[in-house]
């Protein structure tokens, strides 16, 4: 890849990660007025790995994520309006109001579904992939999903299926050590998520997921092989959720996870490391990414307006765009 090109694209991965920052920090301080009734699950800390993996894919590329999904949404380009509005339940939103957080969908950005059922996305990110490959259409699927997800069957079903029929799709697991608050080695007796596809015969790599220059280069990577028909891949991220698994709340406020974990990730900011090494680079200056932060606030306030001046769905609208039979 040329210089030029490396270096826009890692500044424009930096302005998704801010974006994702500053977007969530903006839900967290709005949740406790209590106008959003949806539970919110926040990606803060996770952000390199969004905006990493999706920079290198297309509108002609699907994304299947999970409860955790405002972040990959964002950076995959879904509205931040439409975003807003869903989380206020508001009719304009991406599903008009019903699906509440967990379930964001944007068919014309390849965002098809998003499901809270833990390892529910991957074996539908299979099935698209599989209907990818047989309509020729390019394209490949990315699956978002956490370590909690590695506990599931249908995890490994999947793995099998997609590399029986060398599927183009791309795994990728957001290794942030808790699944709910569970801890992973409680649950996981060996730490190797990313060998999991080993006896598929996927290959499997771990990278840290603080690092988005480290994301963005072995996603590049697999991505160009999965398109030229080498079949699937696994990655594996490891990072940290600053927040709480559900809600604006950290868990070490609750005694769930202790407070030097997070402190110790919390130095470790995606957001800030990045941010250093453009910074040391000279791609970009302390006035232009405060130019940029204000540019994200301006957009981040417009959608916040948005969704509180849309209205709620009718009543009459309750099984609209529902399948459902009597």
């Amino acid at each position: 890849m040329p210089k030029q090109d490396r270096g826009r694209d890692l500044i424009r991965i930096y302005e998704m990660m801010l974006k994702i920052r500053l977007f969530e920090e903006r839900v967290i301080s709005l949740y406790p007025k209590e106008e959003m009734k949806t539970p919110v699950h926040l990606c803060v800390g996770q952000e390199a790995i969004a905006a990493g993996v999706c920079r290198n894919l297309t509108d002609k590329d699907y994304v299947f994520t999970n409860h955790r999904c405002h972040g990959h949404c964002l950076a995959k380009g879904m509205s931040m309006s439409s975003i807003m509005a869903e989380l206020y339940g508001k009719r304009a939103g991406c599903c008009k109001g019903k699906s509440g957080s967990m379930h964001l969908s944007d068919p014309d950005k390849g965002i098809l579904a998003t499901s809270a059922i833990v390892a529910g996305n991957i074996p539908i990110a299979v099935g698209a992939a599989l209907s990818l490959k047989l309509r020729r259409r390019g394209g490949i699927a990315a699956v978002f999903f956490g370590d909690g997800a590695a506990d599931e069957g249908a995890f490994y079903e999947s793995l099998n299926f997609a590399s029986l029929k060398k599927l183009p799709v791309l795994f990728i697991c957001e290794n942030n050590f808790y699944a709910t608050n569970s801890r992973q080695e409680t649950r996981q007796p060996l730490d190797n998520i990313f060998k999991r596809g080993g006896i598929f015969g996927i290959k499997g790599f771990r990278c840290d997921g603080n690092d988005a220059v480290k994301v963005f280069d072995l996603s590049r990577g697999l991505v160009e092989k999965i398109r030229k028909g080498s079949g699937p891949y696994l990655m594996e991220c490891r990072t940290y959720r600053w927040k709480g698994h559900v809600g604006p709340d950290c868990d070490f406020e609750k005694g769930c996870r202790p407070k030097y974990e997070h402190d110790a990730w919390v130095k470790r900011c995606p957001v800030r490391k990045l941010e250093g090494i453009l910074l040391k680079k000279g791609a970009l200056t302390g006035k232009g990414i405060e130019n940029m932060r204000r540019r994200i606030t301006r957009e981040i306030t417009k959608a916040e307006k948005f969704a509180k001046k849309s209205r709620f769905p009718a009543s009459s609208e309750l099984y609209d765009d529902v399948y459902w039979k009597e």
